[in-house]
């Protein structure tokens, strides 16, 4: 209520409020001055107003007083319920936790005031999921309420929290919200076989590393806590036998480390040990997280290929032995209980025919003759099979060394040729040479050098051998010349030391060169002729450059020569054509006849039906037979053809020809020729009706011609 001093009752006064919510949510009476709210407030949505008031004179319309402010204030009322922001809530805590192991923390807000009494004091408490989890009725704080919680038995919990206003006392809102609470997996459970002893029958012919069987122990944890390792105890058949995990199936596959024999051995039995990979120490007081099982394997009988006797078989022939002699054998034998008989063959993918097998035996032999020197080696497979099953079949590789038999003589490894200074001097080595052989023998071979009989008696040169399967060729002479001799031929002999021995007589050239005081060779063969000369790298190139500008030249002067008789031929006064090119003379039209004589420029085609224009490309016709033209325009038209070919290859010609273009008159407008000279057709004849077809540029000519029909008579 708001009062003026001024104001006496009697109606002289009026109120007036402005500010916030004035007029919509608060209105005065401008009289009595009381302020009421004309709608309901929430002190959520706006907690305080601050209005202005004045006291005015009704007759004047005049302030009595100055305008004063004041407050209004929302008082709370408890009309909000508490509200889980964040819910619902999802948490999980480690099975076998201890009693109060923190899972979670939740959180309810209250729109209330919270400094104007017990509206916004929330208190939580669980209505459901006791006795497993405890709350904290003031902060909110989820724990666990029982000890040894087993995931393997109940692994997933739903738990309803209710927070209620005004400190849980009766009246108070309340609001909830649900916590799904998931218990994680620890590894608490050691791994166990549902039986003690597995039976596992496995095929003789097996092959290694194959799979052969699978066992599996059980584990009720999950995730990486239930990862088991499989191990063999080692113990009687172990050794033949691995067992390795599935990681999807965490299964013990067991695989054969070596070949299975029935005949052998027909049962193994050893023991699998199965233990966690990841273990916690919190519960090693439960027990050892492993367990053990037997696995007794039985060999089954099959019918098994044959057996070679050697995994290998290596052979040694001499080359050049008699067809047909035998080398060496194979043998296999059937393993099994009703031993069967063996046949033996050559395997087709080897292609070797240089050998043969005998099918019941098994020998080799030699199919033809054999050459080291062409193939040292052979490499091929046989092939044996049951004959009670000739599908059961094994193989085996053979190596046949073919010996050597010493047939070829040595020979000078490369160079044949060497050189020797003019001032050299005697006992000089000037080269060493080396022997090779073609034959192959196992202590390896040794070579001799000497000089042939017929050369030993010159003075010349001499072979001196070291021995050691080389030997140097030395001078005997002081000084050698070129002038006298420019080529010395050296027969040397080699020998090997094979049985039987094998020698031969190979010739070294030797070549007399100029050499410096140092003994390096300056010039040999064909840079002799030319080093004399003194003719340096430059000379050589200023005579190459001098005969090219010489060509150059004479390639000019042809060039201006051909020129200049172009020139002269389209210039000469004795040429005939001379009348064409150069008439310039303006004449008096069709009626001179002295000046020119047009007939040397018409063409006689143009007498015939089908005429042809010169001025453009003409259309694929089928001519009739015409007169040849005269022998007197025949220079003519040559003259007009070659200038026409000439002015079509000429780049800087402009692209019309006058002779070629106009030299005769043709049939290709749809006119014709507006001429009367050669005319086949009469004035009487001409229809001029087309001209008005022809467009406004021969609008004129077509009145002319078109206004009334031609008459003779009227011509004047």
């Amino acid at each position: 209520k708001l009062h003026s001093d001024l104001d006496k009752g009697v109606g002289t006064v009026k109120y007036t409020l402005s500010g916030d919510g004035a007029g919509t949510v608060f209105t005065i009476d401008e009289t009595t001055g009381d302020i009421h709210a004309i709608r309901s407030l929430d002190r959520e949505e706006k907690p305080f107003y601050t209005l202005r008031a004045q006291a005015v004179d009704v007759d004047t319309k005049k302030p009595l007083e100055p305008e004063s402010e004041f407050i209004i204030k929302v008082q709370d009322i408890n009309d909000n319920e508490p509200k889980f922001l964040d819910g619902p809530y999802v948490a999980s805590v480690p099975e076998m936790s201890p009693v109060g192991a923190y899972v979670l923390q939740v959180k309810a807000t209250d729109a209330d005031d919270p400094t104007y009494g017990n509206s916004a004091r929330v208190v939580y408490s669980i209505l459901q999921g006791q006795p497993y989890f405890s709350i904290d009725p003031k902060t909110g704080v989820i724990r666990t309420a029982l000890p040894n919680m087993d995931r393997e038995v109940k692994e997933q919990y739903q738990v309803l929290i209710q927070a209620k206003d005004m400190g849980g006392q009766l009246g108070g809102l309340a609001g909830t919200t649900t916590v799904n609470i998931t218990l994680t997996d620890v590894n608490d459970n050691p791994p166990r076989f549902p039986k003690s002893i597995f039976h596992l029958k496995v095929p003789e012919t097996s092959h290694v590393g194959s799979a052969i069987g699978r066992i599996r122990a059980v584990d009720p944890d999950f995730g990486k806590n239930a990862e088991i390792e499989y191990n063999i105890v080692p113990g009687d058949g172990g050794n033949l036998f691995d067992i390795t995990t599935d990681e999807y199936t965490q299964e013990g596959v067991i695989k054969l480390k070596k070949p299975l024999d029935f005949e052998t051995k027909k049962a193994y039995t050893f023991k699998v040990e199965a233990s966690n990979l990841h273990l916690d120490h919190r519960f090693h007081s439960v027990g050892p997280f492993k367990d053990t099982a037997t696995v007794k394997i039985n060999v089954l009988d099959m019918d098994e290929p044959p057996v070679f006797s050697k995994p290998m078989y290596t052979m040694e022939v001499y080359e050049d032995t008699p067809v047909g002699t035998i080398i060496g054998a194979v043998t296999a034998q059937d393993l099994d209980a009703g031993s069967s008989s063996v046949r033996y063959f050559m395997d087709w993918k080897s292609d070797v025919d240089y050998f043969t097998i005998d099918a019941t035996e098994g020998t080799i032999a030699t199919n033809e003759l054999l050459d080291r020197e062409s193939t040292a080696q052979y490499n091929f497979s046989i092939i044996a099979s049951k004959v009670s099953n000739p599908l059961l079949t094994s193989k085996v590789n053979v190596i046949i060394n073919v010996l050597d038999v010493n047939e070829f003589p040595p020979e000078i490894s490369v160079p044949y040729e060497t050189s020797v200074c003019e001032n050299a001097k005697p006992g000089q080595v000037i080269q060493t040479i080396t022997a090779a052989d073609k034959d192959l023998s196992p202590a390896g071979q040794r070579f001799s050098f000497k000089l042939s009989s017929e050369a030993s008696n010159k003075p010349n040169f001499t072979v001196h051998d070291y021995r050691n399967n080389t030997a140097g060729i030395e001078t005997r002479r002081n000084g050698y010349s070129r002038r006298q001799q420019e080529l010395y031929f050296l027969p040397v002999v080699i020998e090997d030391s094979s049985y039987p021995v094998q020698s031969s007589t190979n010739t070294l050239t030797i070549r007399v060169c100029r050499c410096d005081s140092e003994g390096t060779i300056q010039s040999c063969n064909v840079e002799a002729i030319f080093l004399p000369v003194g003719l340096s790298t430059g000379a050589l190139i200023a005579i190459l450059l001098c005969i090219v500008i010489l060509l150059v030249i004479v390639v000019l002067y042809v060039a201006l020569r051909r020129q200049k008789k172009k020139d002269t031929l389209m210039t000469s006064k004795e040429d005939i054509r001379d009348n064409v090119i150069h008439y310039d003379d303006e004449g008096g039209g069709e009626e001179d006849t002295q000046a020119f004589d047009i007939g040397a420029l018409r063409n006689p085609k143009v007498i015939e039906d089908n005429k042809i224009r010169r001025d453009i490309k003409p259309e694929t016709l089928r001519f009739t037979r015409h007169r040849p033209p005269a022998e007197d325009n025949t220079d003519i038209r040559d003259f007009i053809n070659q200038r026409l070919k000439e002015n079509d290859i000429d780049p800087s010609a402009p692209p019309y020809d006058s002779l070629a273009t106009y030299a005769y008159e043709g049939n290709g407008s749809v006119a014709e020729s507006l001429s009367s000279i050669d005319s086949l057709t009469t004035e009487a004849d001409q229809d001029y009706d087309y001209l008005s077809d022809w467009g406004p540029r021969f609008k004129i000519l077509a009145d002319m011609f078109g206004e009334e029909s031609y008459n003779p008579d009227k011509v004047t």
